[in-house]
């Protein structure tokens, strides 16, 4: 299987980009390939282009989506690392799915309207928020999220939603105790949902 972790998040010592590394590091361990799209490192712009939306003409896509979409063309397993912003995904990674899994990607035009592109791919979720979980669970922020990007992302994509992971009360001050935690589910996850069977293994 092949692996793309888009992380988003600015800073390289964060939580986030932890996760995003230990994920790597598991699948790799399983034998399965990872490719990681930092979208800050990369100075990915999430900024949708008048050229790009759907309409009479074919859209008309830039350098840097094309290439993503080259470079994810052949993923089986899309995970998104992020924390939650306004109990939200950063604008980044909004952007990034606006633009990398629209038309032409995520889905294709249809008759009477658009057929789901990524059939038989997964999704799977790692967020983190300084609000704590018990919060984020109550409020019915996490499900809202879920609903909304996870669940519609998958439906419109034809993406199988595996998990999401929730981390609260991780923006600051975390021990390491706590941090060790977080790898370890992250681990746990990886292992839980792909780790072929023997029968599987050829």
């Amino acid at each position: 299987m092949k692996h793309a972790v888009i992380l988003a998040h600015p800073s390289r010592r964060s939580l986030n980009a932890a996760i995003a590394r230990t994920y790597r590091e598991a699948v790799e361990r399983l034998g399965d390939e990872v490719i990681v799209r930092d979208l800050y490192a990369m100075r990915f712009n999430p900024c949708l282009r008048a050229s790009e939306i759907p309409g009479p003409k074919e859209p008309v896509f830039s350098v840097e989506v094309r290439r993503e979409r080259e470079l994810l063309e052949d993923v089986d397993v899309f995970a998104f690392v992020y924390p939650l912003w306004f109990n939200a995904p950063p604008a980044i990674l909004k952007g990034y799915v606006d633009r990398v899994f629209g038309m032409g990607f995520g889905f294709k035009p249809d008759f009477g309207g658009v057929r789901p592109a990524l059939v038989g791919r997964q999704l799977i979720s790692f967020t983190t928020s300084g609000a704590p979980e018990f919060w984020v669970r109550d409020t019915g922020a996490l499900s809202a999220l879920t609903r909304l990007f996870d669940s519609h992302l998958g439906g419109v994509c034809g993406l199988k939603v595996v998990d999401h992971a929730h981390f609260g009360g991780m923006v600051s001050g975390i021990t390491e105790e706590a941090f060790q935690d977080v790898m370890a589910k992250v681990r746990t996850s990886v292992t839980a949902h792909f780790r072929r069977h023997p029968s599987q293994v050829a």
